[in-house]
């Protein structure tokens, strides 16, 4: 059987976890952002989707596919 391709998302840091409530820091290191600009690369599921949300103002999502 061939595997379902699952939608990705691409997620852009673009404003730093300085100063704010340790929360949304441990949900930036849990998507996997360490440094400004840097885009990962995750599933597109409800619980990827809900930790953007926490911390929408602190990334960015990318739309389209540039591959």
């Amino acid at each position: 059987m061939a595997k379902k391709k699952t939608d990705m998302l691409k997620i852009k840091y673009v404003r730093s976890a300085i100063g704010r409530p340790n929360v949304q820091k441990k949900v930036v290191r849990g998507l996997g952002l360490t440094k400004l600009q840097q885009v990962v690369e995750r599933p597109d599921t409800p619980e990827i989707r809900g930790m953007v949300n926490k911390i929408g103002h602190l990334v960015e999502i990318i739309e389209g596919d540039e591959s």
